[in-house]
């Protein structure tokens, strides 16, 4: 950074870039700055709805937190070394994902982030919504009608559209106040339902060889994995305003780190689900985890709960919906990223009231997070296995070409679709899918073929691995896309590159 001036926004100034790569000059972020927006992202009742199904899936309270432990554990190892293609590249990894799926192929990594937004918004504002409805009913006598709730997610799911047109500063900005205030409010809630907490809960299966038990755990760890999981085509995001020398162990310790520190909402779902199954036993059945906790709320600590309804939703709606308006710029160049955000906001809204109205809300969240693990996690194995071909090389002036209207380039493969990538990771994902056991809510075809284990993640993981791996041992890459080292899996071509050129 010596010799480089950087220029750092007001946080109320519209942002002004989108996916092309962002100058020297203006990336002002550090590792620390990515740590409080993925941390603040996952510090909400998002998370603490998640952390709730471990006993809704009936597992004990000890079971519960082994299976939360796993999931976030396995999924922040799985998310962090997704941190390391903004600083190299400095844009956003659905761009970054050219250099592997091809420079117009790698909507694909496009599509994954509208995806897991429409998930992670959508959770956000629900989540946020009832709670603010559950807190006015109890503390200022409203009427709980589908009305209220619907201006509630209406005003929660605007004011995360507004974070989002001014862009990543201001949404930096809520992240810091959401560690902070989230954290405080939820190490108070533990103290208030701390008179309450049966730790002996049982649940449903008395020991691990119960039958139903391991679909249950697994299950259990596959919807929490989801969370850190979701954030691996946004990490890019936030990473692409740290500057390159900055990068490296501390930009991947930032995100793991960040995830772990998630632990603190999961267990405060988990914990209070316990309760909730015991002392509002209706609320349980139905799966209303918001309200059943609202029912055995101390009094004294629903108005916290009315904040951490408010600033939570915010910060995980930004974080989720803010990347998506990003990338969509590009695949619609004609709209900026102010009106692909606006656009995709509107669209998500939409969604919002369509899945919270019209269908189970169990159901909505396990399709969405089952979706997003088994799409997401093959293509981002896919990139890691690509960053170790190549040492981490990337040309990031050519991955620019579809964004600028241009063909050509080191990235163009086969009219700018690397097919073979494509192909790998629509089988792994296919394939994954198809191994999914979540016991009551989704069975593949094959999810019965291990006494009722779900495998999905284990083939997402180790499918795509293995595949290309050995495609680009056996079908060598053009030397042009490799550093001075050459490729680190066999030696590269000399196959031609295209020159770029405009259409």
């Amino acid at each position: 950074m010596s010799g480089i001036q950087t220029n750092k926004p007001k946080m109320t100034e519209v942002e002004i870039y989108g996916v092309e790569s962002i100058p020297a000059k203006d990336r002002t972020s550090t590792p620390m700055d990515l740590f409080r927006i993925a941390f603040g992202g996952a510090n909400s009742f998002a998370t603490v709805l998640l952390g709730a199904f471990p006993i809704f899936f009936g597992l004990s309270l000890k079971q519960g937190l082994l299976a939360t432990l796993l999931g976030v554990v396995l999924g922040s190892a799985i998310l962090a070394p997704m941190a390391v293609f903004g600083p190299i590249n400095g844009t956003n990894n659905a761009v970054s994902s050219g250099a592997h799926f091809g420079v117009v192929g790698r909507v694909l990594g496009s599509y994954l982030s509208l995806l897991t937004a429409i998930a992670f918004y959508s959770i956000a504002v629900w989540t946020a919504g009832d709670a603010i409805v559950g807190g006015a009913v109890q503390l200022f006598g409203f009427s709980d009608t589908k009305f209220f709730r619907g201006v509630a997610y209406g005003v929660m799911a605007l004011l995360v559209l507004i974070v989002c047109i001014y862009g990543y500063q201001f949404m930096l900005w809520i992240n810091k106040v959401a560690i902070t205030g989230a954290s405080i409010i939820l190490v108070l809630g533990f103290v208030a339902f701390s008179g309450q907490v049966n730790w002996s809960f049982a649940g449903a299966f008395p020991s691990s060889s119960t039958t139903g038990f391991w679909p249950a755990f697994l299950g259990s760890a596959f919807i929490v994995l989801s969370n850190p999981i979701s954030f691996g085509a946004f990490l890019g995001d936030w990473t692409r305003y740290i500057p390159r020398d900055a990068g490296g162990a501390k930009v991947i310790r930032a995100p793991f780190l960040s995830q772990i520190a998630s632990l603190l909402p999961f267990l405060f779902g988990l914990v209070t689900t316990s309760i909730v199954a015991e002392k509002a036993p209706d609320a349980f059945k139905n799966f209303d985890y918001v309200g059943g906790l609202l029912a055995t709320t101390p009094k004294w600590f629903l108005l916290p709960i009315l904040l951490l309804a408010i600033i939570g939703g915010m910060s995980t709606g930004s974080t989720s919906l803010y990347g998506t308006g990003l990338d969509f710029s590009s695949v619609f160049p004609r709209l900026s990223r102010v009106q692909a955000t606006i656009l995709i906001g509107i669209i998500s809204i939409i969604l919002i009231f369509i899945g919270r109205f019209g269908y189970n809300l169990v159901t909505s969240v396990t399709t969405f997070v089952t979706l997003i693990i088994v799409c997401t996690t093959p293509w981002m194995i896919m990139m890691m296995i690509g960053y170790l071909h190549r040492r981490g090389h990337y040309l990031p002036d050519d991955l620019q070409v579809f964004n600028r209207g241009q063909k050509g380039g080191a990235y163009w493969f086969n009219n700018g679709y690397n097919f073979q990538a494509i192909f790998i990771w629509l089988f792994s994902a296919a394939l994954s899918l198809s191994f999914v056991n979540l016991p009551g809510q989704y069975v593949g075809i094959l999810g019965n073929n291990f006494n009722g284990l779900d495998i999905s993640l284990f083939v997402a993981v180790v499918v795509p691995a293995v595949l290309y791996g050995l495609s680009l041992m056996i079908i060598p890459e053009a030397s042009a896309l490799h550093g001075n080292l050459g490729a680190r899996f066999r030696k590269a071509s000399n196959k031609p590159i295209a020159a770029i050129i405009n259409k």
